[in-house]
């Protein structure tokens, strides 16, 4: 059995983790892979945008393969550490919009890699934790910088010294899920939906958007100067002058396939 499903369809590649069995957990062939389809769909010019989720119904992804770790040394597991957050960062700082489609159990590793897609869409089933600290643990994937980012200091730090999970209706109110389905039925159309709405827009703008969100939490640049200089490269691009000219002629744009 493929341990992690690649499609594509409409423009959206979904990279699903095939792993029921095992509630996806994420072992070193899982990162492998999904690093394997992740650049598959960033190096396909018929991709505009990627979906990640998980196969069955109870998980997302339930955390890391613990078994395969337990007896690593401390270099190994920094070894670890580093291949996942070095992942886990390609696909935060994509170009292409990265949505996280979130059915049951996002915990550990899951919560980490959804957190690091650009969008979060749950059930209400869904539930998001680090329970790292219940083996021993800190988060090894990013989780400990991510989760500041998206619901502040006080409940990070709550989150994952309780190691505690929250619900969806709690991710949502923290701002941690951006929306909130009823029905697993429901989650991957939503997800396609939002999707399809960022290709109508400047694929380079959209990417833009992303980038400079991203730069605001590095503390080793000036994000006003960065989106000054991203606003004045876009005036070049084919891109602005077809929404330009869309505005003024009162149109709909069309940004497909310009540059």
């Amino acid at each position: 059995m493929e341990i992690v499903l690649f499609s594509k369809e409409e423009g959206i590649a979904q990279i699903t983790i095939n792993r029921p069995d095992k509630m996806n957990a994420l072992n070193k062939a899982v990162l492998a892979e999904l690093d394997h389809c992740f650049q598959r769909a960033l190096n396909d010019s018929e991709v505009y945008g990627v979906m990640i989720t998980g196969a069955g119904d109870r998980a997302f992804v339930a955390g890391a393969d613990i078994s395969e770790f337990s007896h690593y040394s401390a270099e190994e597991a920094r070894s670890l550490s580093a291949f996942g957050q070095a992942l886990f960062r390609r696909i935060e700082e994509s170009p292409k919009p990265v949505v996280a489609a979130v059915h049951g159990f996002a915990l550990g590793g899951g919560c980490e890699l959804a957190m690091a897609c650009h969008l979060r869409i749950a059930t209400r089933a869904a539930r998001f934790g680090q329970p790292e600290v219940s083996l021993g643990l800190v988060p090894g994937y990013g989780g400990t910088q991510r989760l500041v980012q998206l619901v502040g200091k006080a409940k990070a730090l709550e989150m994952l010294c309780t190691g505690d999970p929250i619900d969806a209706g709690e991710a949502h109110r923290l701002g941690l899920a951006n929306h909130v389905v009823e029905e697993q039925s429901e989650l991957l159309p939503r997800a396609h939906a939002i999707l399809q709405r960022m290709f109508l827009r400047g694929s380079q703008a959209v990417a833009g958007c992303m980038s400079l969100v991203n730069d605001f939490f590095r503390p080793d640049v000036d994000g006003y100067a960065l989106e000054t200089d991203c606003f004045g490269r876009l005036f070049e691009t084919d891109e602005f002058r077809e929404g330009v000219g869309a505005f003024l002629e009162k149109r709909k744009p069309n940004f497909r396939h310009k540059s």
